[in-house]
């Protein structure tokens, strides 16, 4: 469902960038990479709030942690599944979208490239936005505003990644960097706000 409703809203968003633009190829060819990846950033935020919560709410998380594993291992095979499931299929979305943005065949295999890369980063930050959401129950738009904040650096190297035409691997070892950091981060701190909102359920 989670997933359906993220592609939806991405081709949806597409069409209306396209119609807005006008038939301007040159434009969109312009435009197509910073469009594309505003809106995976923005259709990441969608499943925020059930990255957590529905375990949280059944008490799965308790569970499993006393099956033997920490709530750190816990958040990355979170991590790793919101990954697999909710951006992978992308790598599907992402061509057609480009075809629409008419976008050159060279810089969409560098999109897909940064795809792989910044998605993950993603999928950290939305590990660490969904459980602070975790001590949070009012306001969801805090985790969101998380997302897109610490996203910004993750969104410019992308773009520079698909847009650049010499000095690629720097660009990319940036990325991958910004990913190993983001990957060690998460765990610890989604494992303790997981923690303190179990301890104040």
């Amino acid at each position: 469902n989670d997933l359906f409703s993220n592609i939806l809203f991405f081709f949806l968003a597409i069409f209306v960038f396209v119609f807005a633009i006008g038939p301007d190829k040159q434009a969109l060819n312009t435009l197509g990479i910073g469009i594309i990846w505003s809106l995976i950033l923005l259709s990441s935020t969608l499943s925020l709030r059930r990255f957590f919560q529905d375990d949280f709410n059944n008490n799965s998380l308790i569970i499993i942690h006393m099956g033997g594993l920490s709530y750190e291992l816990i958040v990355i095979l979170k991590i790793i599944s919101h990954f697999i499931f909710v951006k992978l299929p992308f790598l599907i979305a992402i061509p057609i979208a480009s075809t629409l943005l008419h976008i050159d065949y060279n810089k969409i295999i560098l999109l897909l490239i940064s795809f792989v890369i910044g998605s993950l980063i993603l999928s950290c930050l939305g590990s660490i936005a969904a459980s602070m959401n975790l001590l949070n129950k009012r306001n969801f738009t805090l985790g969101s505003l998380i997302v897109m904040i610490f996203s910004i650096p993750m969104i410019i190297f992308s773009v520079s990644v698909a847009n650049a035409e010499e000095n690629l691997f720097p660009l990319i070892n940036i990325l991958i960097g910004l990913l190993l950091v983001f990957f060690a981060i998460s765990p610890w701190t989604s494992a303790a706000c997981i923690r303190l909102a179990l301890s104040n359920k």
